[in-house]
């Protein structure tokens, strides 16, 4: 198992993005003509080196914080937390990436992330960089209004100085407050160019009043009493990175709706019904495993944690480290907002609704079902998404084990490759009684499609 960082207890409430920058992040100064020139004469040290010269420590620091604020800070949706993982990514790694030979910047090949910093060909003491730029876009992304903010940004703090003294012995005179403003520039203007995403109705809230389910033959229900429905317009309102649209990876419609036994979608709720009866102890284990519901560190956090477990398995430096986060980060959050404008565009019922009225009323899924329509997964289609993007780095028979559930009392989990993560976290919803089988594999490939874009931008070209 891996040691966790003992940080300040997170009790925070409030949406991940209701920061304000005033009070979530500092004030940043772009580096100066003359504290440039001051580097540029000084420091040798500062040329020899380049990204991949360090080790991963600092970003693995901050995602492991992450998935501590997000087991206590309400509002931590899956889509909400898969777009801050987009958002750090890209600070990250977009603030290295001068100092990647071979790599290159991908900003302009995304939508709407707008200018960036310029590094000016200055030799960085880079882990300072990294240190600062997650900090910063993690102090607006993290933050909120609330009297709880406090909590969150001091851990921020408190991590941000340490690694400031720890990383900033030893660096020559003027480098470290150069790179550390850097760095910080770039964090600023990553979280600064996530705030344009979809207004009162995009990111900023979850459960609209102002949304009324459509009514009819198979179409999704509230599941339980005063169930709301989770965030219906993110789909149609927050901006998708690499994807030219949330349609662009469409999965095309479910199965004919049908109550007619012998029909597709009668026998496709049967399998669930069936199944549920005669589950092994291992499937429940992997329902309960893959749960990731409210309070826990959710589903995006899950395969976030899965990508900093194998870039500790494998001894990855942060050239690498800061290129995996970010694939990951952008193809999480644009499967994210793919598969709800899918959940909307459909609006197809959950399996307790359709077998409680078609099969047997008494039936109860083994997991409480979500307030969102059913088709597609989102379990599959994030986690396929960020497995594939993690494949196109380490290869497609990479083992690695899965420790991410470790502090709740879970055996860790094995497996031969990382996209066997992803068929299991999609088989989880079926176990569970939450999803049917289109919903699993037509959410895979929508993943799968993700994948491809994000994979196809010139992260090497």
């Amino acid at each position: 198992m891996r040691t966790q960082l003992n940080f300040i207890t997170i009790m925070a409430a409030g949406l991940l993005v209701a920061a304000c920058a005033d009070s979530a992040t500092r004030e940043v100064t772009a580096p100066t003509s003359a504290a440039r020139r001051d580097v540029e004469s000084d420091g040798a040290t500062g040329a020899r080196t380049s990204v991949a010269d360090f080790d991963a420590a600092i970003p693995s620091a901050y995602y492991q914080l992450s998935l501590d604020f997000s087991r206590h800070t309400a509002g931590i949706t899956p889509p909400v937390q898969a777009r801050a993982f987009a958002y750090m990514g890209l600070a990250l790694y977009e603030s290295l990436v001068s100092g990647m030979p071979g790599n290159h910047s991908v900003a302009g090949q995304l939508n709407g992330i707008g200018t960036l910093p310029d590094a000016k060909g200055i030799p960085y003491a880079w882990p300072l960089v990294a240190n600062a730029a997650l900090a910063e876009v993690m102090r607006g992304l993290w933050g909120d209004k609330t009297n709880h903010a406090v909590d969150n940004i001091a851990a921020l703090n408190a991590l941000e100085e340490r690694f400031a003294t720890q990383y900033g012995a030893g660096v020559p005179p003027g480098l470290a407050p150069l790179s550390s403003e850097y760095g910080r520039s770039v964090g600023a203007a990553m979280f600064a160019t996530s705030r344009d995403d979809g207004g009162d109705e995009g990111y900023l809230t979850n459960f609209p009043a102002s949304y009324t389910p459509p009514i009819g033959p198979g179409l999704w229900m509230p599941t339980a009493a005063g169930q709301v429905a989770m965030q219906p317009y993110w789909g149609a309102t927050v901006k998708t990175l690499a994807l030219s649209s949330a349609r662009a990876c469409d999965p095309g419609p479910p199965p004919e709706y049908s109550e007619q036994p012998g029909s597709a979608f009668y026998d496709e709720a049967n399998f669930d019904y069936t199944l549920s009866k005669a589950l092994t102890t291992d499937q429940r284990t992997i329902a309960q495993y893959w749960a990731d519901g409210p309070g826990s560190i959710g589903g995006p956090g899950h395969a976030l944690a899965i990508v900093d477990e194998v870039i500790a398995q494998h001894g990855s430096n942060l050239a690498l480290a800061a290129e995996a986060f970010a694939r990951a980060g952008v193809a999480d959050a644009d499967a994210l907002t793919a598969i709800w404008d899918a959940k909307y565009e459909y609006n197809l019922l959950r399996p307790s609704t359709y077998i409680q009225r078609v099969i047997d009323p008494t039936w109860r899924p083994l997991l409480p079902t979500p307030p969102f329509p059913e088709y597609v997964s989102a379990h599959s289609g994030q986690s396929a998404a960020v497995m594939l993007t993690l494949e196109s780095l380490y290869g497609e028979t990479v083992p690695f084990v899965d420790h991410a559930h470790d502090a709740d009392g879970f055996a860790p989990r094995s497996f031969g490759s990382i996209f066997a993560a992803a068929e299991e976290a999609g088989l989880s919803r079926l176990y569970a009684g939450i999803h049917f089988r289109s919903g699993n594999l037509n959410g895979r490939s929508l993943g799968r499609c993700v994948a491809e874009r994000v994979n196809s931008l010139g992260w090497r070209q």
